[in-house]
């Protein structure tokens, strides 16, 4: 591997950002005196939104509102659909969007006062719709904690996505939301590769941590299911029946799957990784990753970008069609409850 690769960071470029004028490249290093290499640490920025609470337009999606207490995220997952958004704030979608991060400390505050709104009626929001709500920032600064314990107060309805243990820390809220059908997390698992997950997810829990999460999580009555995504032809793509059955074992009791897609900056960011890590087998991958889109590795159409097209994507879809029926079949995840939700908190009189 080349001598400047950046050890535990997924993307290993700094992409270009459309929306700025000026930015610093390296198009022409055969002009520089020496090497010019950023050290990518992290830096934390802070931010103090007017909301946290946003609405979902897609129909892909089967939950209509999200909330983020971070922008970027540390895991590095090279194949983050994520990354795109960070270059609403002025950074790139590659090594800034895992170096850079973003945290919404009054994300709390902003939660109850949008469940206090007199128009509000309890639908269930999902933490996050779009970066990890327990990405290792998360440890010291307890947002994702506080929010949980704002939703238990007004006993409203949450689900959780997460591919990080740290989870676990929270079991003691979780428990009293899964009471009242409150609660249903989904475990993200991609790869029981390690070797694989290192390259692909370099700052995330390994595969075994997760499966012991999700053990956790069942042991106390918390609703928890297995997100296999996103699938990567020619990467992970065979590894769908091993992970539906580790996590049923563990006390998985429903399961979901995504294939690839590249959209914006993604789309150089993943290829600059496919070429350093899987040159091989770049030209394999890449092809099957544009025939799940029509000849495109990005896609915006609804319905087919996260299913994807095709030969590949029935084949995909057939193994994890089996896979789910072998290890899933009985099992499933009740609704959450919306009739639990105390406008006034738990200090009203009339809940």
């Amino acid at each position: 591997m080349d001598s400047t690769y950046f050890k535990g960071r997924g993307a290993q470029i700094k992409s270009e950002n459309k929306y700025l004028k000026n930015q610093y490249t390296t198009n022409h290093i055969e002009g520089l005196d020496e090497e010019l290499l950023e050290t990518p640490l992290t830096q934390i920025f802070h931010e103090s939104p007017k909301k946290i609470v946003n609405k979902v337009n897609s129909p892909d999606l089967n939950f209509g509102y999200s909330m983020n207490p971070y922008q970027g995220c540390e895991h590095g997952c090279i194949y983050c659909y994520a990354r795109n958004t960070h270059e609403y704030y002025g950074f790139s979608a590659g090594l800034d969007f895992e170096t850079k991060i973003i945290i919404k400390q009054n994300a709390p505050d902003l939660l109850e006062k949008h469940l206090l709104q007199p128009t509000w009626q309890a639908v269930p929001i999902m933490l996050s719709g779009n970066t990890d709500c327990y990405q290792p920032q998360e440890k010291k600064f307890e947002i994702t904690r506080k929010m949980l314990q704002v939703l238990l107060k007004y006993r409203h309805p949450v689900g959780i996505i997460t591919k990080n243990a740290l989870i676990q820390r929270d079991i003691d809220i979780l428990k009293e939301l899964a009471k009242d059908r409150l609660v249903n997390v989904m475990i993200s698992i991609t790869t029981l590769n390690e070797e694989l997950r290192r390259q692909m997810e370099p700052r995330t829990a390994s595969a075994s941590k997760r499966l012991q999460t999700i053990e956790a999580l069942a042991k106390e009555g918390i609703p928890v299911g297995v997100m296999n995504a996103p699938i990567i032809p020619g990467l992970n793509h065979h590894e769908i029946p091993n992970i539906l059955k580790a996590a049923s074992e563990h006390g998985a009791t429903t399961c979901g799957m995504t294939v690839v897609r590249l959209n914006g900056s993604i789309s150089k960011i993943f290829e600059d990784w496919l070429r350093k890590n899987f040159p091989d087998r770049f030209e394999k991958v890449w092809n099957q990753i544009s025939e799940l889109h029509g000849g495109n590795v990005n896609d915006s159409v609804f319905g087919r970008r996260m299913a994807g097209d095709g030969q590949i994507a029935n084949a995909i879809h057939q193994l994890y069609s089996i896979a789910k029926k072998k290890y899933f079949s009985g099992k499933g995840m009740a609704p959450l409850d919306l009739t639990q939700f105390r406008k006034g908190g738990n200090l009203n009189l009339f809940s």
